[in-house]
């Protein structure tokens, strides 16, 4: 079993930065791939970044290449999503998921097992 919390959304303007949280507990936590999804209003959830379990595999979404940054510190059970040069269109809420126990390149929702609550970003024009 595997417990996610995501944390550091807010309101942010055109440009600016954030950097999201996925604090994790379980036992095999630091075996899985985790995630990155967002989903905003009316729209499906969508995949976002993904990263294996040593931290030097990674995976992005077209919408997120050069803009953002998935990583993972081991020790602390924690993932992170850098997020540079936002645009209004990444408002949303964001997700992180834990997948399979291996580093897999893992772009929908059904591969992933445990999934957090979510934290809102807006970012204002």
């Amino acid at each position: 079993q595997v417990q996610l919390v995501e944390s550091g959304g807010g309101l942010v303007q055109a440009g600016g930065s954030l950097r999201l949280s996925c604090a994790a507990s379980g036992r095999t936590f630091n075996r899985n791939t985790i995630a990155w999804f967002r989903q905003a209003p009316g729209k499906e959830r969508e995949f976002v970044a993904a990263i294996g379990w040593s931290g030097s595999s990674t995976y992005y979404a077209d919408s997120a290449k050069g803009r953002f940054t998935i990583s993972r510190d081991r020790a602390e059970n924690t993932v992170y999503l850098q997020m540079n040069s936002l645009k209004p269109e990444d408002t949303a809420v964001y997700y992180c998921a834990a997948g399979a126990t291996y580093w897999v390149v893992a772009t929908t929702t059904n591969e992933y097992q445990y999934w957090g609550q979510g934290t809102q970003v807006t970012v204002s024009s």
